[in-house]
């Protein structure tokens, strides 16, 4: 009873909506039409409340609101867009969230304990990875490991998967499997403690890990060995590439060798000494996140009672580290085409599928920018009479233009060290040209080598089985508690 009346007030509301819209003198444009479909989309849909075969987390590495914005308008402007009305794929989920971020001991938190916060479903310590609230940073004495989302799928025969643009042995992926004191003990550890490398070769030995590419090549063999892509650093002589040929594993190292694996068996695949290259610089041979994204679920899907697939973009940070607003977009455009391809390769009434980021960055967009600004250039003036900018830039005090990304630390500090010790400097003229090239380095304020994290909250999308439980501000560990009542019902 309760139902019926509720479908028909449902109904008599839309109706009297509609009948409302059709009086009003906005009804024939464009955004109003499409506000009225979005209603009606929103006041038919039905809570997926299927069991969740599988789970793919989309993390771009620092893509808080903030860049998540930037890396619309640069992909939409790439396709010719005037790039505000343009959307990337999980813009279009239709639920979302605004995650808080800190750690246990930091108000702005770092890549390794947020990630472990969404593999373990608790906040973590600065710098540590999936250990309990009485780690001690670079203590390996403290560890108390805890239980991860990967072992509770693996333990019910899923398949897990890991990818990423940075190493494979980096805080984001490691959280998938790693327990260590110190997120930079990729390829050496204390005595008594096991680094992370070695702990990602035993978790495929303990049929943990099915799939991991990436780069990191580094870690995985004793010092001075050489390498396809690189040259091994381990100091304890371990070669972890033979122990994985060893138990099975597949080792391809380009983008020819990624495509000839047998999707049947377990791959590891090591594309770079450490990181893999910026998608504006990659090599030809090298795959992209797309590539590997295809790949990954094209093995993962091979087993019948499902998987998860965590899918980094990690050199997004590492772009707005360096203060690079281009190589930042650049990655995230590309991170955007291997969301859409997921999307096009799995079922949605069986796959959560979630985008969201570890931690925002302090990056800024300023100034008033008429539609159509080059997201990377400089901000034009709004025009009157028509949609797109006036052409002219707009002029701060100064009388100087600016671009509409900056940062409010970094290497792009406009404050110069004096012979005297001191800071200071002038903004130059800059010209449309010069912020335009890739390489430009957008303008910061405080002067830092590498541009800092941020603690402002990130967005979190999702669609698929039990994505509503997403909604309002939350914790970020809240991620583990969804994904696991999505898979299994409730926490283990």
């Amino acid at each position: 009873m309760f139902r019926r009346t509720l479908v028909s007030t449902l109904s008599v509301a839309l109706c009297a909506s509609t009948a409302i819209a059709q009086d009003l003198p906005q009804a024939g444009s464009e955004y109003f039409t499409a506000g009225q479909a979005l209603i009606a989309e929103r006041v038919a849909a039905e809570p997926n409340t299927n069991t969740a075969k599988n789970v793919i987390l989309f993390v771009a590495d620092g893509m808080g609101i903030g860049p998540n914005y930037g890396i619309r308008l640069f992909a939409g402007q790439q396709q010719g867009l005037l790039g505000e009305e343009y959307n990337l794929p999980h813009d279009l989920f239709p639920h979302s969230a605004i995650m808080k971020t800190y750690n246990i001991n930091a108000q702005t938190p770092d890549s390794a304990p947020t990630a472990g916060a969404m593999n373990s479903g608790v906040k973590q310590v600065f710098n540590t990875i999936n250990l309990d609230d009485t780690a001690i940073y670079d203590d390996c004495s403290s560890e108390v490991p805890l239980r991860l989302f990967s072992e509770i799928v693996a333990d019910a025969g899923k398949s897990v998967g890991i990818i990423s643009t940075a190493s494979v042995a980096h805080a984001t992926p490691a959280a998938v499997y790693a327990k260590t004191a110190n997120r930079n003990w990729f390829h050496d550890a204390p005595e008594g403690c096991d680094d992370i490398a070695l702990q990602l070769v035993n978790q495929f030995e303990a049929g943990v890990i099915d799939v991991a590419l990436g780069g990191g090549i580094r870690d995985f063999a004793p010092e001075g060995t050489a390498l396809d892509n690189g040259t091994g650093r381990r100091l304890d002589g371990q070669d972890l590439l033979a122990r994985l040929d060893g138990l099975g594993v597949q080792y391809v190292h380009d983008a020819e060798t990624l495509a000839a694996a047998d999707r049947s068996q377990p791959i590891i695949g090591l594309f770079a000494n450490s990181d893999m290259s910026y998608q504006e610089d990659r090599p030809e041979g090298e795959p992209s996140l797309l590539d590997m994204t295809v790949t990954a679920i094209e093995q993962l899907q091979t087993n019948e009672d499902g998987f998860y697939l965590m899918v980094e973009a990690g050199r997004v940070d590492h772009a707005l580290h360096g203060g690079n607003a281009h190589r930042a977009f650049t990655d995230g455009a590309i991170f955007a085409e291997a969301i859409q391809a997921a999307l096009d390769m799995v079922d949605l009434e069986e796959t959560l599928v979630i985008v969201t980021a570890d931690h925002e960055h302090v990056i800024n967009f300023q100034g008033y920018c008429g539609r159509g600004t080059p997201i990377t250039g400089l901000c034009m003036d709004i025009a009157s009479g028509q949609i797109e900018h006036s052409g002219e830039p707009a002029l701060a005090d100064d009388g100087l233009p600016y671009t509409v990304v900056t940062f409010g630390n970094g290497a792009g500090s406009v404050l110069i060290e004096q012979e005297d010790g001191t800071y200071a400097g002038a903004r130059p003229a800059l010209t449309q040209e010069e912020v335009l090239d890739p390489d430009y380095l957008q303008q910061a304020l405080i002067p830092m080598s590498s541009e800092t994290h941020s603690g402002v909250d990130v967005g979190l999308w999702a669609t698929g089985p039990w994505a509503h439980l997403f909604g309002g501000t939350m914790d970020q560990e809240t991620i583990f508690h969804v994904m696991n009542h999505a898979a299994f019902g409730s926490a283990e």
